[in-house]
Order: structure tokens, then sequence, then C-alpha cells
């Protein structure tokens, strides 16, 4: 079991070099699915190691805004709670969550790039969630000139968002099947390439927050992703 375990470790780092990738992410394995939660204090989201994006897209800190992410899994699977401090927020005017709402990156959103392809790191998927619960779901191919077309496909994923206008923080939550990202037997040691981001205020004033910054104008940087790692629950 020891030796297993240092070979699963060995051949993650081999990974993260192997792809030019500094900081990874843990997912926690939970024993059964449950309905979406947009409150961390509760077991479900407790018993996981926070990430924390804080930086803008070149690497600047961004005090105020440090974005606590968690992740667990299960069977079936994915999910992502982000909790996001804000100062004002800037939502879209007569919001729908019954369809996804195309081009939602205009307002305040949290968002996860996540692609389980090391070879053709180009294609992964994207999906994005407003402090109002709207929602879109794309699949990306930076080889396509235009690759927002991606927002047609879907993944089945369902989130919910909660605004705590008193602490001034939003919580946005994902559920994302595995089957949305081609994983038919998720472990503990998987490992996939991935990225979280939060676009928050006006576009003359907006924050763009990331883990990974990308050192580029805009999130779509494959190369400068990290990684998440699936772990059992302790």
């Amino acid at each position: 079991m020891v030796l297993l375990r240092i070979l699963t470790l060995l051949t993650i780092a081999a990974s993260a070099v192997a792809a030019g990738i500094g900081d990874v992410a843990t997912s926690t394995e939970a024993s059964d699915d449950v309905a979406i939660s947009t409150d961390p204090v509760t077991p479900f989201w407790s018993q996981t190691q926070p990430i924390f994006a804080e930086k803008d897209k070149k690497g600047r800190p961004l005090p105020g805004y440090r974005t606590e992410v968690r992740s667990r899994w299960t069977e079936k699977n994915l999910y992502f709670l982000f909790s996001c401090p804000y100062e004002r927020l800037f939502l879209k005017p007569n919001p729908t969550t019954a369809t996804e709402t195309n081009e939602l990156w205009n307002w305040d959103v949290a968002e996860v790039f996540i692609g389980s392809d090391f070879k053709n790191i180009r294609r992964y998927k994207e999906f994005e969630i407003s402090p109002q619960g709207e929602w879109i779901d794309l699949d990306i191919d930076l080889t396509k000139p235009h690759h927002e077309e991606g927002w047609t496909w879907d993944s089945d994923f369902q989130v919910a968002a909660r605004i705590d206008e008193k602490s001034k923080i939003w919580y946005g939550a994902m559920k994302i099947p595995w089957t949305a990202l081609g994983e038919l037997s998720p472990a503990p040691g998987k490992t996939f390439r991935v990225n979280f981001f939060r676009s928050q205020g006006e576009l003359a004033s907006r924050k763009n927050i990331a883990w990974r910054p990308t050192m580029s104008d805009t999130f779509h940087v494959p190369e400068r992703f990290g990684l998440l790692r699936l772990v059992r629950h302790r």
C-alpha cells in the first residue's frame, strides 16, 4: 500500500513537470451524491482542502478578492464550490436559470476550465455560474477560430448560487457528471488539467481573478493550467 502510494505520487509529480505545472488542487471523495449546497460549513464541503484564486491574469495580487474553491467527487459526479467576496455585484438584467445564458462571461461569474487530455491540451470543457444562478457550459477547441461556439454543447451539469449581502460574499456550486468530461472510471490518484477563474465588476473596472495566472489577456491559456487530483476521504 505504501509503495503504491509513493508510485502514485511520483507519477503525478512527473505529469506536472512534463506539463509545466506547478500547482495541484485536490478533490476529496464522497461516499454518496448529494443535492447541491452553497454552504461551505456543511460536512460535505468543510471536509475538503480548499485552494485560492487571488491574483489577476498577469500574476498581480488582488487584495479583497481572495476566492476559495473546494471540490468533492463521487463515482458519478465532480463537485465544486466557489466562495467569492465582492464589493459591488455586476449582474445581468432579467436573469434566466431554466436555460443557459450565452456570453455569461460579460457579467460576474466563477469559472472552471477542465480537461482530461494531456496530449491535446487545447481541448477542454468550461463551466460558468453567476451569483444569480445563471450558467453556461462550453466544449472548447482552441484550434477553431471561434472556440466560443462550443456553448451549444450540453453537459447536463447542475448549479446553485446564493448571495450573502451582509458578508458581501456570493457562493456558486457545480455538480458535473463525469460523462461530460469523458471519464468513465474515476478513482483516487487520477488527475485532470484545470484552472479556476472569476470575473468581477463592470467592464471598465473589471477584476479578472485566477488560480493559475495565465500571463495573458485571456483565460484560455491551457499551458498555464494546474492539476486537479482525486483523493480519498481520510
